[in-house]
């Protein structure tokens, strides 16, 4: 059962939004999601938070300097998302534009598994790094830390992940996550903190006197990779993060930006001149995402690292490909999990815990997420690891930190949990394959001490009704060119219809024509177009629906169109 909940809009922050000149729709949708002053909208780079703010980031800046000006030779350890890549994107590109001798690596999950262990400082090794510098991770690598320490290997973590109880031994830790940092933002997403990073790096190269006679990278350049990983990560849009993702988004429409972006965007049929967050988050990560998933996340970084459309081009393609062949996976997992859902009282339980020994380690994240959606539930799926292990992937419902909830199950059960890592709302773990069972029933037994059944009901919110003078082209191009996002979601309608026709497209989605019921309306309203993806079933004559107001391009022709997120008939 989904519960529709109104967005609560704060009178004062409405008002202070229409005094400024916004719309009065505009300002009803920002206030309610606590834009207090139009300032927060201006989305200029000199309302970033200052780099020097981030804890540790000056002594950061100096032992890079030092890296560079004794012409020590760097890797970049990486991570096998979105988030991961960019921020080894960005890494590399921007170390380089200062001159360091820099290369990356970044582990397979399916041999190494996750962040900078023992076994991939051996493997690091072999480049016979002077430095290590991880992104996308770190914070949780004590092992790690201390065999590159033994072999004289120099740490530098640039991370945004929780912190465990022990505090790895790096030369230093960039993290507005870590204990006692006091960065006004705790949002950023990887990317965002190595080109913090980076920033930091500048003003330090500045001050020694290395630009004075010529001229300082543009890291602005850089902006469209922080703009994909922050996005496709999921981290919150605060107003910093906002401003980053607009300016990378401003750079990727002018067509001023990586020719892997613009790739990526091509073989996802998006032009660049219209991109959005949502594109992003859609269309370009899980391309990327695919290469970590079931093959090398180094392809989607050399995607990125293409400095030509001749380079770029056949990487997206295999990327495109890559995600063609996850999506296969998926429907094929998807079939698997829902005949073993079939046996379960699904309702009747707090938690659901899925485990098949042919399901593939590198989508069983994306199939939990789905059944999360579905059941809105804490759910874990594992896959088989080898060697009498298996590997669970984790999502979670906002009213549960899964982290701490499997923090929970391994002080009741010590000998559980073999190693496990995340934070509030995803999370990884490995297990004996012969433990599952077990861990399925202490997962349920925690969650149920942790959250209730109400906990448990999905809330869908709303921005209320949208004025009939605001269905217009005008207005959708306006809600598009906003930066929306986690934590800063796209506007949520929600209405009454009459449905006048419809038809099943590609098989599993409906295309409508609807008018809208209003008693102060005349029989003569417009007709507008809606879709209802993956929704084959027709549905009642007369509906409530929640929908976003989205522009539609078919044939040269641009239209706007209702994209159907819920229906009450």
């Amino acid at each position: 059962m989904t519960q529709i909940v109104h967005r609560i809009v704060p009178e004062e922050f409405h008002n202070t939004l229409l005094e400024a000149g916004l719309s009065p729709l505009m300002a009803r949708l920002l206030a309610s999601r606590n834009v207090t002053h139009v300032d927060q909208l201006n989305a200029s780079l000199a309302n970033l938070l200052p780099p020097h703010t981030l804890t540790c980031n000056e002594a950061m800046a100096r032992l890079l300097a030092d890296a560079i000006a004794g012409h020590k030779k760097i890797l970049v350890v990486g991570d096998y998302d979105a988030d991961g890549a960019t921020a080894t994107a960005v890494a590399v590109k921007g170390l380089r534009a200062f001159g360091a001798n820099v290369d990356f690596l970044v582990p397979n999950r399916f041999e190494y598994g996750y962040g900078l262990t023992p076994e991939i400082v051996a493997l690091a090794a072999s480049r016979d790094p002077d430095v290590i510098v991880t992104v996308d991770n770190g914070i949780a690598s004590v092992d790690g830390v201390a065999a590159a320490n033994l072999r004289g290997i120099q740490v530098l973590i640039t991370d945004h992940h929780l912190p465990g109880p022990e505090k790895p031994e790096a030369a230093c830790i960039i993290n507005p996550n870590q204990t006692g940092c006091e960065f006004a933002s705790k949002h950023l997403a990887g990317v965002g903190v190595i080109f913090y990073g980076l920033l930091c790096l500048r003003a330090e190269l500045r001050q020694r006197g290395v630009y004075a006679q010529k001229p300082e990278p543009n890291l602005t350049e850089l902006l469209d990779l922080v703009a994909l990983g922050t996005v496709a990560d999921l981290v919150k849009l605060d107003d910093n993060n906002r401003i980053l993702v607009e300016q990378g988004l401003r750079r990727i429409r002018a067509g001023v930006c990586s020719p892997g972006i613009l790739a990526l965007l091509r073989v996802s049929g998006r032009p660049h001149q219209s991109v959005n967050a949502q594109d992003l988050g859609f269309y370009v990560g899980p391309r990327l995402n695919a290469a970590g998933r079931l093959d090398d996340m180094s392809i989607g970084i050399r995607c990125l690292l293409a400095d030509s459309d001749a380079v770029a081009t056949p990487l997206a393609q295999q990327l495109h490909d890559l995600n063609l062949q996850r999506r296969g996976i998926e429907a094929d997992m998807q079939d698997s999990a829902n005949y073993s859902l079939e046996a379960l009282d699904v309702q009747n339980q707090f938690t659901v815990s899925l485990y098949e020994q042919d399901w593939h380690q590198g989508v069983i994240g994306i199939l939990a997420s789905r059944i999360k959606e579905r059941f809105h539930r804490p759910v874990i799926v594992f896959a088989d690891a080898g060697d009498g292990l298996i590997k669970g992937s984790g999502r979670s419902i906002a009213s549960l930190h899964l982290r701490d909830a499997l923090d929970l199950v391994s002080k009741y059960q010590p000998d559980l949990l073999l190693k496990f890592g995340g934070h509030a709302m995803a999370a990884g773990l490995t297990i004996r394959q012969t433990d599952f069972t077990r861990f399925r029933d202490s997962f349920e037994q925690v969650v149920k001490s942790l959250i209730t059944e109400a906990d448990l009901e999905s809330m869908l919110e709303v921005d209320g009704s949208l004025p009939y003078e605001d269905f217009s082209f005008h207005t959708a191009k306006a809600l598009e060119a906003q930066v929306w996002g986690q934590g800063f979601t796209p506007p949520l309608f929600f209405d009454a219809f009459e449905v006048l026709n419809q038809r099943v497209v590609g098989e599993k989605h409906l295309k409508l024509s609807l008018k809208l019921i209003n008693e102060s309306l005349n029989a003569n309203a417009a007709v507008i177009d809606a879709i209802y993806f993956n929704q084959a079933a027709f549905i009642a004559e007369r509906i409530q629906a929640v929908y976003q107001l989205q522009t539609n391009e078919y044939n040269g022709t641009q239209r706007v169109q209702l994209n159907l997120r819920h229906v009450v008939t």
